[in-house]
């Protein structure tokens, strides 16, 4: 399998960036007809996820529950005041892997990939492969 680089800006501390058009642009690329798409995350502060990428209200709401969930300032020992974006990362997970059929990715009608940033901005990147036949 050959792994590509995919190079993400992001903007904000925390935001959700659908990456589904430039991983499908790799699928094609890549002329696999049915196998595995994998994405690799090598950030600690930053994560995966699939969700619907219809109502762009849904990304809003993840970023929100998840600052509930780990607010930005708590009883952390992490001394580069990072601590609850590596935890958010951990909890989003650091791979996808998603079906290539019929040289698509098989996503489901509402769901999308997401970059998901929590201690930026920054530049990032995730590493793209795909295998099969």
């Amino acid at each position: 399998m050959k792994w590509i680089r995919i190079q993400v800006k992001t903007n904000s501390r925390t935001e959700l960036i659908d990456i589904t058009h430039r991983i499908s642009e790799e699928v094609t690329r890549s002329g696999i007809q049915n196998g595995i798409c994998s994405v690799f995350m090598q950030h600690t502060t930053a994560g995966l996820t699939i969700n619907e990428n219809a109502d762009p209200d849904v990304k809003r709401d993840i970023l929100v529950g998840l600052a509930r969930l780990v607010p930005a300032s708590g009883d952390y020992l992490h001394a580069e005041g990072n601590s609850d974006a590596h935890i958010k990362a951990s909890l989003m997970g650091f791979s996808l892997p998603v079906p290539v059929i019929d040289g698509r990715l098989a996503l489901g009608t509402w769901q999308g990939m997401y970059f998901c940033e929590f201690d930026g901005p920054r530049d990032r990147h995730v590493l793209v492969g795909v295998s099969g036949e």
